[in-house]
């Protein structure tokens, strides 16, 4: 095991000075982000997103103009201009939703049957990685963190692709279709490897079977027996439909559209975007929620009583309960505000598996506080407009029915979203814009440069004082 490096300073506890220092000298004045009109977050003072680009790929709404006004709606979200509901529904018994949606935002409309079965036979032949690569690279320093795993193998394929730097639409939509075919195996071996290596569990490492959809290989991969239920196998592959897309602002996309415009390599952008995805203010709020989840039902015994429920999501608004961040997850979204339709959604496969597992007393548990945290939140925060759950809500509990361990939540949106990634990266490459570079005013003081016979400590105290 390799030794971590102790940082050893001389007794004058220097490091801790020096990480004082760093906690002062890079505090800015917050006044001066008002006085300078800064964009914080990209956001406008209402929360809205500053526009910064273009896209055909996806479209999310909110609201509807009526009479110049803006009037709040039902959340609507759109593959390449067609409803995600519409998209699901259509899907009717095929095993192939995530490999049709994918089709869809690579390349702008709905295949044909034809085209669908040749598409898949093409991911099939790609869904596959070699035993070197598997042993030398996925197997090798194994992560607790299967989100820095995928990014070092995705890093790594660099190195296995004869022509890596090759940034020319065709060999970027050759890259891409690899990396979304490999994205489902990367993860789920990297889990078994750590489970091995790491906590001495069996080791599993089972080859995709082609003939099936990315959503079953998921599951047959991950599974001790391989086995699982047409059920199961259908909401996880809508659940993959949903992740698989959402604009191009959100945090990983908008990363990916930033690295592919400096011109760098596939794998170079792809890793940043699941660097980004990894942040728990992104891609892991599925896992608070189940946390959330676990400490409600460990101080509530009966689920049915509605006035102990709202008693302790009060307590948690106030900083008394939980975390003690005075968050309660999964509600509220930077867009929608009557509703996501992803959550809507992925509600109704929560409610469908939940009565073939037999725990609908646990669903009815979620619907419970999804309704009395919409209307505590507007308490708390004195809001006039309302607040819905978000699509973390519920995909936490559906993938704990899935058997899905809490390691592959973020993975499993990972292995969703690299459609999304792929579609914008190629928009990105297609409409050849400038590299993106936002402005940072400089706030600080310019200083006369001090020889090293005359510099002083610095004074920490007037430093805090300021």
């Amino acid at each position: 095991m390799v030794k971590k490096t102790k940082i050893d300073f001389d007794t004058n506890d220097l490091f801790d000075k020096l990480v004082k220092y760093c906690m002062v000298s890079g505090a800015i004045n917050l006044d001066l982000y008002a006085e300078y009109d800064v964009k914080r977050g990209l956001r406008d003072s209402n929360g809205k997103g500053v526009l910064t680009g273009l896209t055909e790929i996806s479209d999310v709404l909110s609201y509807k103009l009526v009479g110049g006004r803006k009037i709040p709606c039902e959340g609507e979200l759109y593959y390449q201009g067609y409803d995600i509901r519409d998209i699901i529904n259509g899907f009717d018994n095929r095993k192939y939703g995530f490999e049709e949606t994918t089709y869809l935002l690579l390349f702008g409309e709905l295949p044909t049957d034809k085209q669908l079965k040749t598409f898949k036979g093409i991911l099939g032949e790609m869904q596959e990685l070699s035993a070197k690569f598997i042993r030398d690279v996925i197997m090798k320093a194994p992560s607790a963190n299967i989100m820095n795993a995928m990014q070092k193998s995705v890093l790594t394929l660099y190195s296995y692709d004869a022509n890596p730097d090759n940034i020319s639409v065709e060999n970027v939509l050759r890259q891409s279709l690899e990396l979304i075919s490999k994205m489902s195996l990367i993860a789920v071996y990297a889990y078994h490897s750590y489970k091995h290596f790491d906590e001495g569990e069996t080791l599993v490492i089972r080859n995709p079977d082609k003939n099936c959809s990315i959503a079953e290989n998921i599951l047959r991969m991950l599974r001790m027996d391989g086995k699982y239920t047409p059920l199961e196998a259908k909401v996880l592959d809508i659940s993959l439909v949903l992740h698989a897309e959402h604009g191009g602002g959100n945090n990983s996309t908008f990363t990916t559209h930033v690295v592919s415009s400096s011109g760098t390599d596939t794998y170079s952008a792809i890793a940043a975007s699941i660097g980004s995805l990894k942040g728990p203010r992104h891609g892991g709020a599925n896992m608070k929620v189940q946390q959330m989840f676990a400490d409600i039902k460990s101080h509530i015994d009966d689920w049915t009583d509605e006035d102990k429920i709202r008693e302790y999501l009060v307590k948690i608004l106030n900083r008394e309960a939980f975390d003690k961040a005075g968050l309660i997850y999964g509600m509220g979204h930077a867009v929608y505000t009557l509703s996501d339709p992803r959550e809507l959604v992925i509600k109704e496969c929560a409610r469908q598996l939940s009565e073939e597992k037999g725990m609908l007393d646990e669903f009815h548990l979620y619907e419970t506080v999804e309704r009395i945290a919409a209307e505590e939140v507007m308490k708390a925060r004195q809001l006039f407009k309302p607040v819905c759950a978000n699509v973390d809500f519920y995909s936490g509990y559906l993938y704990s029915m899935l058997e899905i361990p809490e390691e592959l939540y973020t993975p499993i949106f990972a292995i969703s979203r690299i459609s999304g990634w792929s579609a914008h990266r190629i928009e990105e490459l297609v409409n050849k814009g400038k590299i993106i570079r936002p402005a940072y005013k400089f706030v600080g003081v310019h200083k006369d440069y001090v020889g090293m016979d005359k510099r002083e400590e610095p004074e920490f105290k007037k430093a805090e004082e300021n």
